[in-house]
């Protein structure tokens, strides 16, 4: 096996175990760190709960001794700057580890190429690029985060097999999708900082947002786009906010009795700017979220949040489950026709995954750009 195969090969481990963090670590990226010695793993390493210690951190410390002339690979570039702690790049040549691999540069200003350059000269050697492509997605929120200052945005929704999302005023909520697609959506929502919805979806399926798989610890912020702050008091949302942390974003107009009336309940009420339509532009509101230290949000927010993230090119991510029976009749559509004809342009969205759930097909889009 070629050095280039076995950093292929390490580097795809590393990414996995990396992985297990998504949704935990935020306001920090969920990075994967494995050292390898003489091929064998010595220490490993994944972003802790809350953001710290990092990846690189816990592996050194498994492997003590041991990390002594190994090869470190992890999913993003060793931080360079003091902040809570001191520099994991320093922490990396104090240990006498003798050559790292990173799968791609951290953009964050306070990072972005000066971790490369503390190892470089320190003597060790840096390889740039092993599962360069994985790591931007896996690491997106982050990325989002920092470039745009937002979180990333998963969009979805379900569909009928002739398009639509719900019944009539009569018939609103339907029940699409089956147990496997369901199960796959919970571990969509467990990878996760939050899942957003608007305030429709709430009023008319009254949600708890919560994580349900089994063993499952995660615990994901909910979040209501609520411009006039509709959301009843009598809600589950409400009634469960004070165990499971529950933030409504709401225009400066909305009513103050109203809001008061959700904080007795142990909601939390943020207000951000109003769009022309008079409601919480999703812009303002994402932005709001990135300033809180939000990396990655799950959005099951409805056919009129969707068709809008799409749109604006907020979704970062569209993921359609489409049932195998049609409605047969009128309903809500699951997207509007301009949201469409923006998720089938291949200069703005592609789409990358397509799976079989049966009865139920899976297909995501990732956004280009």
């Amino acid at each position: 096996m070629t050095v280039v195969e076995d950093d292929a090969r390490w580097m795809d481990a590393a990414l996995a175990f990396g992985r297990r963090g998504l949704g935990s670590t935020a306001p920090n990226p969920s990075v994967g760190a494995i050292l390898i010695k003489d091929g064998i793993v010595v220490g490993r390493g994944v972003t802790h709960q809350g953001g710290r210690p990092h990846a690189e951190r816990r592996a050194l410390a498994e492997a003590g001794e041991a990390a002594r002339g190994a090869t470190l690979y992890v999913t993003l570039e060793p931080c360079s700057h003091h902040g809570v702690t001191s520099p994991c790049a320093e922490a990396v040549i104090a240990a006498g580890v003798s050559r790292v691999v990173t799968a791609i540069e951290d953009p964050d200003s306070r990072v972005a190429g000066h971790g490369h350059a503390i190892l470089r000269a320190a003597g060790i050697e840096v390889t740039v690029g092993a599962g360069e492509g994985i790591a931007r997605r896996d690491h997106l929120g982050h990325f989002t985060r920092v470039t745009l200052g937002r979180p990333m945005v998963t969009l979805k929704l379900a569909s009928t097999r002739d398009g639509f999302a719900a019944g009539d005023s009569y018939d609103p909520r339907l029940l699409i999708t089956g147990e496997a697609a369901n199960a796959r959506v919970q571990v969509l929502r467990s990878m996760h900082d939050a899942i957003m919805v608007g305030i429709g979806t709430a009023l008319i399926d009254d949600p708890l947002l919560t994580v349900r798989l089994p063993g499952a610890q995660a615990k994901p912020l909910r979040i209501v786009l609520d411009s006039h702050l509709r959301l009843p008091a009598v809600s589950r949302l409400a009634a469960t906010a004070r165990v499971n942390p529950t933030l409504v974003l709401a225009t400066p107009s909305a009513r103050e009795d109203r809001q008061a009336m959700l904080e007795a309940r142990g909601l939390e009420v943020l207000h951000v700017a109003a769009g022309p339509d008079g409601r919480v532009d999703l812009d303002a509101g994402l932005r709001a979220l990135g300033s809180r230290g939000l990396t990655r949000v799950f959005s099951e927010g409805g056919p009129r949040v969707g068709s809008k993230l799409i749109q604006a090119g907020l979704a970062d991510e569209v993921v359609m489950i489409t049932a195998a029976k049609p409605l047969g009749r009128e309903g809500l559509p699951a997207l509007d026709a301009a949201a469409r004809v923006a998720l089938a342009d291949r200069a703005r969205y592609g789409l990358v995954e397509t799976a079989r759930y049966e009865p139920d097909e899976l297909r995501r889009w990732e956004r280009r750009g």
